[in-house]
């Protein structure tokens, strides 16, 4: 409960008298409504300041009582997981050099941005109480942006410079303020220290969970926001990396917030999605300026489906819902959220449609976190995206073992339908390039993978001048020839199986890279036409860089490698930003 207490002053002097009889009429007017104006003003003012001494008093009492009942303890990290471990801010921007090949003279001058955890206090951490325990998971932990700046000086050279910074919610100003965790894990232990953490960080904070920004970064009408789904995305001075207020459309959105939004490259439209674990679960909008909505409806789950990602097309918005959900019975008795009982749809719904103009279409059950592009074919509505047959999010049951699933959830599957139904007990997590094709007149699906069992496959990204239309290639660190098929055959259920071709760019071993994003050459309509750009860390080393490859000629070597002053945590989504006299 808000309150609050003003003065008003008083200017006069004590036992002073009336000059002029002229003023008694003004004095009793005033006397008889000045003194239960002020004996009003007395008490309320005694009511906030007793309600602001209760709040506080409730503050501590629940403070003291966390810290005394659970007991905060750092999350051991493997060698192998050690670029997940968090590093410091740098402060002012640091030059940097290429130290392989070249940057291109035609590569566009800009911004390369990538988000990720940055956990506050040396890393991730668990609680142990009495309720049992709790855990933060991989994907937890502050954002942190690190920012590659390309620019050329007055002789034409390239000046590069390398600089990162804390995306700062509220809970991130909070906490550090306190100089020690104050949220209670949520995600993943046991049910009874969940609902304990969950209901002590809400009477404490107003909120489940702390505000963690890490996942991605997008634009929208010339302003750049941090984004993650339990938050309102925050707004980004991209040159300073500096943390404005969070974006609530004008206070139009009052919900968390998809880390994917869709913007239509031919209108400029931004397409959102927001979920949460209470009626109503999921809200889609559409903004067209970022100052107010132009559309908003409630699709009416229901059930809380965790969705991270959403598809368009030229007409369409698609809704992609899976089993990955919220529920609160499950999470008092124990068990994953991904259900295996559990639907798996996509809807199929008109830009400016309702919930009743959704058209649903049921698929095989599957998880998915990523899609490549949707588009319009026909009468078909097509979707590729990344399919797993379990969800890597938030990990195994009570959190235990976690190595051992991980391991061997990755491993490669025989079949999809085997381990989307549990009867297998490898390769769960798994993803593969799928394909949906929905039929808008007949209700027919057509769904089939299009990448073998070779390589894992997630995190793509495309041109994003060809967002909602029919492309030929996209890339990822692979790229995929749609319209090619494989010469090699794989087998499924005893049948063959036509995959699509793939071009693979492979690292150095033991090099792995993260935030990877497709930048366009300037004035090219070809879908390759350019370059990606990515975060590459060395394991043996522990050295980070950027490394860029041509996009046409994909599996050559980087064609410029750029070494960081500094290690760079594995993180999430990136964009590039290019300066406006080049866009």
């Amino acid at each position: 409960m808000a309150s609050s207490s003003f003065a008003l002053p008083l200017h006069g002097s004590v036992g002073e008298h009336s000059t002029s009889h002229r003023y008694h009429p003004i004095k009793s007017s005033l006397s008889s409504t000045v003194k239960p104006f002020m004996k009003d003003l007395l008490k309320t003012s005694l009511r906030a300041d007793v309600s602001k001494t209760i709040k506080n008093t409730s503050q501590r009492i629940l403070d003291a009582f966390v810290d005394s009942v659970f007991q905060f303890v750092d999350q051991p990290l493997l060698p192998s997981q050690k670029n997940f471990a968090p590093v410091e801010e740098i402060g002012e921007a640091v030059e940097v050099i290429c130290n392989e090949g070249n940057v291109p003279a035609d590569f566009p001058e800009g911004i390369y941005i990538r988000n990720g955890p940055n956990p506050l206090f040396g890393g991730l951490k668990s609680t142990v109480s009495v309720f049992g325990r709790t855990s933060h998971i991989w994907i937890e932990g502050e954002g942190m942006l690190h920012a590659l700046y390309f620019m050329k000086n007055a002789h034409g050279d390239w000046s590069i410079s390398y600089k990162n910074r804390y995306v700062e919610s509220e809970t991130f100003k909070l906490e550090k303020q306190g100089n020690k965790p104050a949220f209670v894990p949520t995600i993943e232990g046991d049910s009874p220290a969940i609902l304990a953490a969950a209901l002590l960080n809400i009477l404490r904070f107003g909120m489940v969970s702390k505000q963690i920004s890490n996942t991605s970064i997008f634009e929208h009408s010339g302003k750049f926001y941090a984004s993650a789904e339990n938050h309102l995305p925050q707004e980004i001075d991209i040159f300073t990396l500096e943390t404005f207020d969070k974006w609530d459309v004008n206070g139009a959105w009052d919900r968390a917030f998809t880390s994917h939004p869709k913007k239509d490259p031919r209108n400029g439209e931004l397409v959102i999605m927001g979920i949460d674990a209470v009626k109503p679960f999921l809200l889609l909008e559409l903004s067209l300026d970022g100052k107010k909505l132009s559309h908003k409806v409630d699709l009416k789950f229901d059930r809380a489906t965790l969705i991270h990602e959403l598809g368009i097309t030229e007409k369409y918005t698609v809704i992609m819902d899976f089993p990955l959900t919220i529920d609160i019975n499950r999470l008092i008795n124990g068990g994953p959220c991904y259900d295996k009982e559990g639907y798996a749809r996509i809807g199929v719904m008109p830009r400016y449609g309702n919930a009743d103009s959704v058209q649903w279409f049921e698929v095989e059950k599957h998880c998915l976190f990523h899609n490549f592009n949707s588009f319009e074919d026909g009468n078909e509505v097509v979707i590729r995206g990344c399919r797993s047959p379990a969800a890597i999010i938030p990990g195994p049951d009570h959190g235990l073992n976690k190595f051992e699933w991980f391991s061997k959830g990755l491993k490669a599957i025989e079949t999809f339908k085997e381990s989307s139904t549990g009867s297998t007990q490898e390769g769960y997590l798994f993803a593969r390039v799928c394909e949906w094709r929905l039929n808008m007149e007949t209700g027919e699906v057509k769904e089939r993978n299009l990448t073998g069992t070779d390589f894992p496959m997630d995190f793509p990204m495309i041109n994003e001048h060809f967002r909602g239309v029919k492309q030929n290639k996209y890339g990822s660190l692979a790229k995929l020839y749609f319209e090619e098929s494989d010469c090699k055959l794989s087998v499924k259920e005893g049948k063959g199986e036509h995959l699509i071709k793939v071009e693979y760019h492979r690292f150095a071993e033991n090099n792995f890279c993260s935030g990877s994003v497709f930048v366009p050459k300037g004035g090219s309509s070809e879908e390759d036409d350019g370059w990606i750009v990515s975060f590459v860390h060395n394991e043996d080393t522990d050295v980070s860089q950027v490394h860029i490859i041509d996009a046409k000629k994909f599996s050559s070597k980087p064609i410029a490698k750029i070494t960081l002053p500094q290690r760079v945590p594995y993180g999430f989504h990136g964009i590039f930003i290019t300066m406006p006299h080049q866009a």
